[in-house]
């Protein structure tokens, strides 16, 4: 099969494919773009990843064409280490790699490579349709090279592997979770001996490092409908290694005849209800963990049945360990997973209750500029097959929207600093730092939050004036 004029044009037409194609002649050597880029053509989705391997060296080839473009905005990295190269010129990035084949040790992924042909080279990739490949050489120029019939296989919507699954998965494990990322991504379903090969290897993942299973984590969680991969994941047996927290959801428990929902589905039906609104990956996590505490947290109760306690912040608390254990960032980004955990149960209950000024006030000065994005999650938290709820809790969930624009636009409370800071009080009174600054400050701030002052300095200061007189400071200037 050769693509035809139009896919040429389209996907091969800028000026560095025909560059290379001269090349590879002139240096008689074979050259292909393979893998993802050759793939989504066919599938119709942009991609930035071009991959060429060169049956050769794919670091001669690289420098040649730097010397062939000639021009002063490209740039050449060599990594001599792995054998590649990387060519930028005019916004795109090519990686060059010579053809090889691996060999794997059982307690290790890396690999022992050797110089090896296009065949070999396709036989060690991952899956059929990442090993399709299109030769740059004139001759053949826009030809598909398809040895494991990856165009059939992607019009079956399925992911195999090239050759058996128990020795692509063994040699390299992190395979299993592509598998699942890219069955997610694309809607795919895994081939049934694949699958039954991710789940009778699944315990080599433990080789795998965390920072690359997260990556592949990340890309499953902000795949469209995010809980068809976790779902894989839980049926072939890595959601139990990976993520024992999440698995630890699963079930239902009956007592008396009394049963909570399942909080692992309900989980992962939040977490697509809000990847339907956002790709905040962070949001998305935020999903995923609200709920982590459940089993942890889960009693029962004579006369109130199944309880959860204070879920939401013992749930913030396991967040860092969570986060530390699978290489995810402890810096703000975990903070704002935890601020999410720690919030998402305030507008539920504002929805259930009467919504007062004070309420809303506390809620906005809590969440502060993440306030929408916590909204958002709350929407998403409403599962409820019971359609007269949902009904109710959405026209609820509205009417704690108006009054947050309301009181926002009134009172100014997003990211609030009451307008006395605790070096005023000290100035003003003559003090060092003590408990009785605090409770000033504190009684500023509850009055403002409460409505009984407005959200100005004057005010505040009358207050504050009030306040050291009833605890018989004087104002030393």
């Amino acid at each position: 099969m050769k693509l035809n004029e139009e896919q040429i044009n389209k996907h091969f037409g800028d000026q560095i494919f025909s560059l290379l194609s001269q090349v590879l002649d002139e240096l008689n050597i074979e050259g292909y773009v393979i893998g993802g880029y050759v793939r989504d053509i066919f599938l119709k989705r942009p991609s930035k990843d071009i991959d060429v391997v060169v049956v050769g060296s794919g670091i001669k080839v690289a420098k040649a064409l730097i010397r062939k473009i000639g021009a002063p905005d490209t740039s050449l990295a060599v990594y001599h280490t792995f054998g590649t190269a990387q060519v930028k010129w005019g916004g795109i990035e090519v990686e060059f790699v010579g053809a090889r084949r691996e060999s794997y040790q059982r307690d290790s992924r890396k690999p022992i490579v050797e110089d090896g042909t296009l065949e070999d080279d396709q036989n060690r990739r991952d899956f059929t349709i990442n090993a399709l490949a299109i030769c740059m050489n004139k001759d053949r120029f826009g030809e598909l090279v398809d040895p494991f019939n990856g165009m059939e296989d992607m019009r079956n919507m399925i992911i195999r592997t090239p050759l058996d699954p128990d020795v692509t998965f063994s040699d390299d494990p992190l395979r299993m979770m592509r598998a699942v990322r890219f069955a997610a991504q694309l809607r795919f379903e895994i081939y049934p001996s694949t699958f039954e090969s991710i789940r009778q290897n699944r315990e080599r993942i433990s080789i795998i490092s965390a920072e690359r299973i997260a990556d592949e984590m990340n890309k499953i969680i902000l795949s469209p409908k995010p809980s068809e991969g976790l779902y894989l994941m839980d049926a072939c047996g890595l959601l139990d290694i990976v993520f024992p927290e999440l698995a630890a959801l699963k079930g239902v428990d009956v007592k008396r005849g009394v049963g909570h929902k399942d909080n692992f589905h309900h989980t992962l039906q939040v977490l697509d209800n809000l990847s339907q609104q956002t790709d905040n990956l962070w949001l998305r996590w935020s999903a995923l963990l609200h709920d982590i505490a459940k089993p942890v947290t889960k009693r029962w109760e004579e006369g109130a049945g199944w309880t959860f306690h204070n879920h939401n912040f013992i749930g913030e608390k396991m967040i860092p360990d969570i986060f530390r254990r699978m290489k995810l960032p402890m810096n703000e980004k975990m903070k704002y997973v935890q601020k999410m955990v720690s919030l998402h149960m305030r507008p539920i209950v504002l929805a259930e209750e009467i919504v007062t000024d004070s309420a809303v006030r506390r809620l906005l000065f809590d969440a502060g500029d993440d306030i929408d994005d916590l909204m958002m999650l709350c929407d998403a938290d409403i599962t409820s097959r019971n359609s007269e709820k949902v009904r109710r809790f959405r026209n609820n969930f509205q009417l704690v929207r108006r009054k947050l624009k309301e009181i926002e636009e009134k009172d100014r409370l997003r990211n609030f600093q009451p307008p006395v800071s605790g070096e005023e009080i000290m100035e003003t009174f003559g003090l060092p730092p003590c408990k009785e600054v605090g409770q000033i400050k504190s009684h500023i701030k509850d009055a403002i939050l409460d409505g009984l002052i407005p959200n100005e300095q004057e005010e505040a200061r009358a207050l504050m004036f009030k306040m050291a007189e009833k605890m018989g400071l004087k104002a030393v200037k």
